[in-house]
C-alpha cells in the first residue's frame, strides 16, 4: 500500500511541501487538440513537516472514529449545515465525511478547489455524493459498507417480524386502552417464501438469519455470483419470478436511475395478492403513492418502511398514516455496535487514503484486491517511470493523440488486470507536463478530456520468466510525434520505450530499437555515441568536476564499432552547462536528460 502513496497524494501545492525549480526556457505539447503550456522544471519534494490535513464532519459520528481522525488530522465537527455554508466550508478542507443528510453535489467538488481529495460516506449508499463530479475532480469517495451489514439485516427481520403479527399496531391499541386480540391476528413466518431484491451483503444476512426463521427464500439480483447463493441455500430468480412467487419481499438494491421509483402500480399489480414489503433500503426505489393505492386495494397487505423518498417524510404522510404501515425512522444501521463498527471503519478508509493507501471501500475507483495490489506494487513504479520517460522524450510542440502500452506475459490474458497499470503510465505521461493531478480516480477522465487516445494491449508470454510474475515486460509507445532524441524511435516510426521489473527494481530495457539496462530509481542521461573505446571515461570526468554522482553507466549497441546507447544514472541533477560539456564530445551524437 505505501508503494502507492504518492499516486493517490496530490502534487505539492505549498512552500512546506515543496521547492519548485525552473528554468527561463519553457516548451508546449499538446493533447489531441488541446494546447498544454509545458515550463522545464524540476520538481523535488520535500518532507510535509505541514499543518495536519483538515477534515470536515457534517453529521455526526462516534468518538471512537472521531479520536482516530485526530490522531492524524485536524478534524471540524460542523453539523447541520446549508448547502452554501457546506461550500463555503470545504474550500479549507482536504476530507469530507457525511452520513446520508448530506448532498455532496458537483457545487461542493467546484468549491473545494482541487483541495478536496477524499468524501467518506458513514454508510453503504452513496446516492447523496454526486460520483461523476467526483471523478473528475479526481477526489476518492470512500463507504463503510461492512460495519452495518448485521444492524441492517436484524433491522429487516425484525420488521418482517413485526410487520407479520400486528406488533407496531397492537402495541399503540393496548396504550391507547383497548384490549383487541381479534384484530390483530398474524401470520406465520415458517414456509412463507421471501423474496430478496438485491442480494449483496446485507440482502444475504437477511437470508441467512430468514433460513433460521424456517422461510423459503429466493433472490433476485444480476450481479450476484449463484455459488454464494447455493452456499446459502437461495434459490437465485428471474425479477418476475421473485415478484410473483413472494409472500414476503425484503428490497435491498441501491437507488441508481434504473431502480428509482421501480416498484410502480405495474409491479404492485404483477405481485401475488396480499404481498409484504420491507424495505430497508432506499425510499426513492418505491413510488410511495402507487404503494399507497396497492395498500388501499389489499393487493399490498401491509409494508414495513425504514427509508423514505424524503426524509423526514411530511407530518400528514399518507403512507406513514396508514393503518396498515410501520414506520421507523431510518434506523437500520442504528445499533451501538454498528455505529461504532461505521465511525472506525470510515475513519479508517479516509485517514488511508489521504496517506496515498487505496481503500478496499473505494466506490469510484476500480476495486483492485489487495493481493492484486501487492502483485503488482513494483509494476506500477515501473508504469509511472515509463510514461514519464516516454513523455520527456516528445519535442515541444508535437501533439500527443495516441500512446499504447503493450503488456507481456506467463498468463492467460484475461488473467491479467492492467487498469492500475494504465492509470500509472496516463500519470507519468499527464502530471509533468500540465497542471493536473492524476490518479486512479481520474486517470481515464483526464486521457479522455485531453483528447488522448490510449490502448493496450496484452501478449502472452511462451518462453522463459517465472509464472508467478504477474507482468514480463511493459512498453509505452507515443505515435505520430517527433522525438527531442532520435534514437527514442522505433523502426515503426513512434516513441518507444520498455521496461521491466528485476529483483524488485524497475529497468529500462529498451529505447527505440537499442536494448539498453537501466535502473529507473535515479535520473537519467541518455547518449547516442559512436562505439568507442574511452567515451564512458570522459562522460564520467565531466560528471564528476561537478560533483555529480553516477550510480551506474549502461550501454547498447547494434553492432561493434557502430552506434550505442548509453545510458547513466546520476544521484544528483547535473547543471545545464555540464549537459552541454557532454554534448560537446565528438562521438556524442545526442543526449537527453530525464526527470524521473
Amino acid at each position: 500500500m505505501a508503494l502507492l502513496k504518492a499516486f493517490f497524494s496530490p502534487k505539492p501545492i505549498s512552500s512546506h511541501q515543496s521547492l519548485l525549480y525552473q528554468s527561463p526556457t519553457s516548451s508546449s505539447l499538446h493533447f489531441g487538440s488541446n494546447h498544454v503550456p509545458i515550463l522545464s522544471t524540476r520538481l523535488l519534494t520535500c518532507a510535509q513537516n505541514g499543518p495536519k490535513p483538515t477534515i470536515l464532519i457534517s453529521e455526526k459520528l462516534s468518538e471512537s472514529g472521531l479520536d482516530l481522525l485526530r490522531d492524524s488530522a485536524s478534524v471540524n465537527c460542523s453539523y447541520n449545515l446549508s448547502p452554501d455554508e457546506l461550500t463555503t466550508k470545504i474550500s479549507s478542507c482536504d476530507a469530507l465525511i457525511v452520513r446520508s443528510g448530506t448532498k455532496v453535489s458537483r457545487e461542493v467538488f467546484e468549491a473545494g478547489m482541487g483541495r478536496l481529495k477524499v468524501v467518506g460516506r458513514a454508510g453503504v449508499g452513496i446516492d447523496n455524493v454526486d460520483l461523476q463530479a467526483a471523478t473528475e475532480f479526481g477526489c476518492l469517495v470512500v463507504n463503510a459498507p461492512t460495519a452495518n451489514t448485521v444492524a441492517a439485516a436484524e433491522h429487516a427481520i425484525a420488521l418482517i417480524a413485526a410487520m407479520a403479527r400486528n406488533v407496531a399496531q397492537a402495541d399503540a391499541s393496548l396504550k391507547a386502552g383497548k384490549w383487541q386480540r381479534n384484530k390483530y391476528v398474524g401470520v406465520s413466518l415458517v414456509t412463507k417464501t421471501l423474496s430478496i431484491i438485491g442480494f449483496g451483503k446485507v440482502g444475504s444476512e437477511v437470508a441467512r438469519r430468514a433460513k433460521g426463521l424456517g422461510m423459503h427464500v429466493i433472490a433476485h439480483d444480476p450481479y450476484a455470483p449463484a455459488e454464494r447463493a447455493r452456499a446459502i441455500g437461495v434459490e437465485l430468480v428471474s425479477f418476475d419470478e421473485a415478484i410473483t412467487k413472494a409472500d414476503f419481499i425484503s428490497l435491498h438494491m441501491p437507488l441508481t436511475p434504473n431502480t428509482d421509483k421501480m416498484f410502480n402500480d405495474e409491479i404492485f399489480g404483477r405481485m401475488k395478492k396480499g404481498v409484504r414489503i420491507v424495505n430497508v433500503a432506499r425510499g426513492g426505489v418505491i413510488d410511495e403513492d402507487a404503494l399507497v393505492r396497492a395498500l388501499d386495494k389489499g393487493q399490498v397487505a401491509q409494508a414495513a418502511l425504514d427509508v423514505f423518498t424524503e426524509e423526514p417524510p411530511a407530518k400528514d404522510s399518507k403512507l406513514v398514516q396508514h393503518e396498515n404501515v410501520i414506520v421507523t425512522p431510518h434506523l437500520g444501521a442504528s445499533t451501538i455496535e454498528a455505529q461504532e463498527g461505521v465511525a472506525i471503519e470510515i475513519a479508517e478508509a479516509v485517514v488511508g487514503a489521504l496517506n496515498g493507501e487505496l481503500s478496499a471501500t473505494a466506490v469510484n475507483a476500480p476495486m483492485v484486491p489487495p493481493e492484486v495490489l501487492s502483485e503488482l506494487a513494483p509494476y506500477v513504479v515501473l508504469a509511472e517511470k515509463l510514461g514519464r520517460l516516454a513523455v520527456q522524450l516528445v519535442a515541444g510542440g508535437t501533439g500527443i493523440k495516441g500512446v499504447k502500452v503493450v503488456y507481456t506475459s506467463n498468463r492467460d490474458t484475461n488473467d491479467l488486470d492492467t487498469r492500475l497499470l494504465r492509470a500509472m503510465v496516463i500519470k507519468g505521461i499527464v502530471e509533468p507536463i500540465s497542471s493536473s493531478f492524476v490518479n486512479l480516480v481520474n486517470a481515464d477522465f483526464v486521457s479522455k478530456q485531453r483528447g488522448l487516445h490510449f490502448t493496450e494491449e496484452r501478449v502472452k508470454q511462451d518462453h522463459n520468466g517465472s509464472s508467478e510474475s504477474p507482468i514480463g515486460s511493459i512498453q509505452v509507445q507515443i505515435s505520430n510525434v517527433e522525438s527531442k532524441f532520435a534514437s527514442a524511435v522505433s523502426n515503426a516510426g513512434d516513441i518507444r520505450v520498455e521496461g521491466r521489473v528485476k529483483e524488485g527494481v524497475a529497468h529500462l530495457t529498451i529505447v527505440g530499437s537499442f536494448n539498453v539496462d537501466a535502473s529507473l530509481e535515479r535520473n537519467l542521461i541518455l547518449c547516442r555515441q559512436v562505439d568507442q573505446p574511452g567515451l564512458i571515461g570522459k562522460v564520467g570526468n565531466i560528471l564528476a568536476s561537478e560533483n555529480v554522482n553516477v550510480s551506474f553507466m549502461s550501454v547498447g549497441r547494434t553492432f561493434r564499432g557502430k552506434q550505442a546507447i548509453m545510458a547513466i544514472g546520476v544521484d544528483a541533477d547535473p547543471k545545464k552547462e555540464t549537459l552541454d560539456r557532454i554534448g560537446t564530445i565528438p562521438a556524442i551524437q545526442e543526449f537527453a536528460f530525464l526527470n524521473l
